[in-house]
This record gives structure tokens, sequence and C-alpha cells, in this order.
């Protein structure tokens, strides 16, 4: 039981890869607040949770700083303290470079982006005073370029560079700030999948171990470490989970 009596806030976690974290880290002991804008999916997974934790919550997200400070302060209020943020929760939609307008700039980082800076800012002083841990996500879209993928990718290298300052001024009170960039099936590339089988084969090529990851085994796992104490010496990084996709260097 690596999380007992832990006490994580994630979002986004209704379902996809935040649902596998939070039944990864419920799993061991974990108390979980899930936040997230779907509340039908919300209190399914917190249903799955609290079979293997009890006192589990679900809170609706709305992404404004405000909410941030209310969601922390609630959790707290509950439990007794925060050790753990995970920042997944993100929305976007494709569009070419020259065709990647203000308002898909807006969405990406007004659901990942500002979250994420907000969600720290106001989970910094109980963090502090647990030495707690913040894991938030990177992309291969950032990383790679990937087509079509402006406004995601700039949200999520914009995550990746608040995140890397996080770890440096935040080490000295004791809080590791990591990232995960992953690579999971999740409902949406279910979806996908189905709809266009002939390019699911193709990126699967792509990928050296020749699948996707599993949100929950292969992701929340991962989460799972950095939200532990077994990763007490590592902060700043990311973490590539991606089936070997991207070598970082």
């Amino acid at each position: 039981m690596k999380l007992q009596g832990k006490v994580a806030i994630i979002t986004g976690s209704a379902s996809g890869i935040g649902r596998g974290i939070a039944l990864a880290m419920a799993k061991e002991g974990a108390h979980i607040a899930i936040v997230d804008v779907n509340e039908q999916k919300g209190q399914e997974t917190l249903a799955e949770v609290n079979q293997y934790t009890e006192g589990c919550l679900f809170i609706r997200d709305i992404s404004v700083k405000e909410n941030a400070n209310e969601i922390v302060e609630e959790v707290v209020k509950k439990f007794g303290k925060l050790d753990i943020l995970v920042n997944n929760a993100h929305a976007s939609r494709q569009a070419s470079f020259v065709e990647t307008t203000q308002e898909l700039l807006d969405l990406s980082f007004g659901t990942g982006f500002y979250p994420t800076f907000h969600f720290m800012q106001a989970a910094y002083p109980e963090l502090k005073k647990t030495k707690g841990k913040v894991i938030n996500f990177a992309s291969g879209a950032g990383l790679d370029g990937q087509v079509t993928q402006t406004s995601y990718a700039a949200a999520k290298e914009a995550i990746r560079a608040i995140s890397r300052v996080a770890a440096n001024e935040w080490g000295p009170d004791g809080i590791n700030v990591n990232l995960i960039s992953p690579i999971a099936l999740t409902p949406g590339v279910e979806q996908w999948r189905e709809s266009a089988p002939h390019l699911y084969d193709a990126m699967i090529e792509r990928i050296p171990l020749r699948r996707l990851g599993d949100p929950e085994q292969d992701i929340g796992r991962v989460a799972l470490f950095l939200a532990s104490d077994d990763s007490n010496y590592i902060t700043g990084q990311t973490l590539m989970v991606d089936g070997g996709s991207i070598k970082l260097r």
C-alpha cells in the first residue's frame, strides 16, 4: 500500500487516463478527489475507487482560478491535508497551423494550461506542509511538433515550462514536480480505431512496443510511482510513457 492514507486531487479523472490513475492510486490506499466536468462519468468512477479506499469524493470542475482554490479547500476540509496533485484534464481541437484560431488556443490553454497553473498555485501551501507531489502532463504533440496540433502542443509545452520552474522553486520545500508524456488506449482513441483502423494500425507500427498503453496498468502505475516515496529524488523530469515512441536526450 504505497499511498496508504495519502490524499490526491486528480483532474479529468472521470474517464480515460485520469480514471486509470485514480484506480491505480486508490488500490494503493490513497483517498481520491475526482475532479471533472462530466458528473455522470465522475460518479461512476467514484463508485469504482470507493471499492478500494473509502471516503473518496467527486467535485465538478469549472476551469477558473476561483474554482481551483475552492476545490483545494474542500479537499483539505474533508481529509485534513493534500499530498498529491495530478493535473490531467485537457481539451483541444486539431487544425493546421495557419487555420489555428484564437478560439482554439483559448480552448487548449483554458482547459489545460491555466487550470494546471491555478491548481498548482492553490495547492502549494498544502503541498508544502506534506512535502507533496505534483504530476503534470506533457505530450508528444509538443515534444515532436506533431502536425495539426498547434494549440495542444503549445499548451503542453507551456505546462512543461512551468513544471520545471516549480521544480526548481519548490525543491527546497520538499515538493516534487514531474511530468508524464503518455500514449494510451482511451475511449476517444478506441472510437478513432473503429472509424479509421488503417490509421490506427499505422500509428501502432511507429511505436517500438507495438501497442498503446493501458490507462491504469501502464500510465496509472507510473503516476503511482511519481506519487510515492519511491520517487523522492526525482523532480523536474518528463517521463516518456509512450512505448518508446520518443527518446529524450
